[in-house]
């Protein structure tokens, strides 16, 4: 469907076969062939989810071995190989698909358009993730096992991998033009088919944070495929961009990488904070405080994402200039995303708060990911850092800012929607359930890392010394809570909705909801809004 239709013309939706405009597909053409933002975005939290345990069965298998000291189960290699693979699996298999699935499903809803704009190549941007996932996952099963050069893939070591190396580039690459397909559309979608009378700043914060997010998105992907590109030509035509021994310099490969890392972080959390900003003033039943200034703070946080990467960097030998540049620059993001956190708890405040389980995730996720965030502001003074570099406190505030960050969130907004998807409402005590299982599991796994770090324990080792045996023990014992929690999650919340299994959801399940999402029956029917909805005066509301 082209995306310079006037308001009017996309009344009808695209042609899902030949004459069936009002119909849904079914069987296996419905899925395979799928151009329904609402089925697209389906198959991607299926593959977001399905990711999610593989990386967690990794993640299971690198802390059973931490168990105790000694080499229990895994030999240092595959060890190496576990870390490499869960982290690229978690970040460009588990939460960046999931995000987009939240964006396909919700968006065109948020903002009234018919579709996403772009409906084959949102088909095309998801069947992409396919073989990229499969080669990811599979690489274990190469010659001399799986890349095992850490989720960055710093040269030197990416240039003395096994074939295994190739089939992981190949596979970021095609992850890569997924998500620059998937962005463009989201950005038109949003730019161009909103509902007459939703202005830019009337919509939802959920479309907000999307589409500075596409942005960010189409700004460093290609950052990423030069990089890994240079990678694979040192490998295999002769060039020495990263190897020393023909002039290259391996740090170059860090400030390529990382020049995309590090918006990357903030492309993993800013849907995050677009779905805590829509469940927050819903429970608290009153309007989000201080939109505009969230709208601003977003786009600051984008902007400045492009000047810290070297935070990463300090240990490098850089100069202190340069340190002094970047520690300060870390400092002056900190402050937007605060204005973020004060304007959530200054909607709650003195708001009639009920704690549904959207809500409790939401409330976690707020402490957690500020605990998270206050520790990234310590690894950003350098002097510090350079004590804290590479050791477990690093793994501590990351996996606050990515599990308790963006996982929660998406918790939280399955919660908060999935009644809308399914028409079916969860069932209340398991959520509540799941909910304190995550928290007080995360906690007894990550909690304990920062003090494993502050006392000198090395990331990414198979074996060490008697003195870390406790913490690690605890980590191991938490670790294995909080994957049982997630498998308690697929099994007695998700597979029961989507089986219809629960009480019927009516239109609007949550009092203090607002958006056009909810003017919509529950489940949302196949095609939504074939004429533009007419919109009173927040945007919020369908008028007649």
């Amino acid at each position: 469907m082209s995306a310079v239709l006037g308001h009017h013309d996309h009344a009808h939706g695209h042609d899902d076969g030949p004459h069936d405009d009002h119909h849904a597909p079914t069987g296996w053409r419905r899925w395979v062939f799928a151009t329904n933002h609402k089925d697209i975005g389906t198959l991607y939290m299926m593959f977001s989810l399905t990711m999610l345990m593989i990386g967690g069965v990794l993640a299971l298998l690198i802390r059973a071995e931490l168990f105790q000291p000694g080499l229990q189960l895994v030999n240092p290699e595959l060890f190496n190989s576990l870390t490499t693979m869960h982290g690229l699996i978690m970040v460009f298999g588990a939460i960046m698909p999931g995000f987009v699935g939240f964006a396909n499903w919700m968006i065109p809803l948020q903002i009234g358009a018919a579709d996403m704009a772009f409906a084959r190549m949102n088909n095309f941007s998801f069947w992409l993730m396919i073989p990229a996932g499969l080669m990811l996952a599979g690489s274990f099963f190469m010659p001399g096992g799986a890349p095992a050069a850490g989720w960055t893939l710093y040269a030197p070591l990416t240039l003395q991998m096994g074939p295994s190396m190739d089939a992981g580039i190949f596979a970021m690459h095609i992850l890569g033009a997924s998500s620059i397909m998937g962005s463009i559309n989201i950005i038109v979608t949003i730019l161009n088919m909103r509902a007459p009378g939703m202005t830019l700043m009337k919509m939802p914060m959920f479309a907000w944070t999307w589409l500075i997010t596409a942005y960010l998105l189409i700004a460093v992907m290609p950052v990423l495929a030069g990089a890994i590109t240079m990678t694979l030509t040192d490998r295999h035509f002769g060039t020495s961009f990263f190897n020393p021994a023909g002039g290259g310099d391996p740090v170059m490969y860090q400030h390529i990488f990382w020049f995309f890392g590090h918006p990357e972080v903030y492309i993993m959390i800013l849907p995050a904070f677009g779905i805590i900003s829509q469940i927050v003033p819903a429970f608290a039943r009153k309007r989000l405080f201080g939109y505009a200034s969230m709208v601003y703070a977003t786009s600051s946080i984008a902007i400045l994402s492009f000047i810290v990467w070297a935070h990463h960097m300090f240990t490098t030998g850089m100069p202190v200039t340069g340190q002094l540049f970047f520690m300060y620059a870390t400092m002056l993001i900190a402050v937007p995303t605060a204005v973020k956190i004060f304007n959530w708890i200054a909607t709650m405040w003195r708001g009639s708060m009920t704690f549904e389980t959207p809500m409790l995730f939401a409330v976690g996720f707020i402490f957690v990911f500020t605990m998270g965030g206050f520790t990234g502001l310590i690894c950003a003074m350098a002097p510090i850092d350079i004590q804290l570099q590479d050791t477990y406190y690093v793994v501590a505030h990351f996996h606050y800012v990515l599990v308790a960050g963006s996982l929660y969130a998406m918790f939280a907004g399955y919660y908060y929607w999935s009644p809308k998807w399914t028409g079916v409402m969860y069932n209340e005590t398991r959520g509540k359930i799941h909910f304190w299982w995550s928290l007080i599991a995360f906690n007894i796994t990550f909690f304990p890392m920062h003090f494993l770090g502050l006392a000198g324990m090395p990331r990414r080792y198979a074996d060490y010394p008697m003195q870390f045996a406790d913490f690690n023990a605890v980590a191991s014992v938490g670790a294995l809570g909080f994957g049982l929690a997630q498998v308690y999650f697929i099994f007695f919340v998700v597979i029961p909705t989507m089986r219809g299994i629960g009480e019927k959801a009516s239109q609007k399940p949550w009092e203090g909801a607002e958006g056009l999402e909810w003017e919509v029956p529950s489940p949302a029917p196949f095609h939504t809004f074939e004429t533009p909805p007419k919109l009173d005066a927040t945007a919020t509301r369908v008028i007649g």
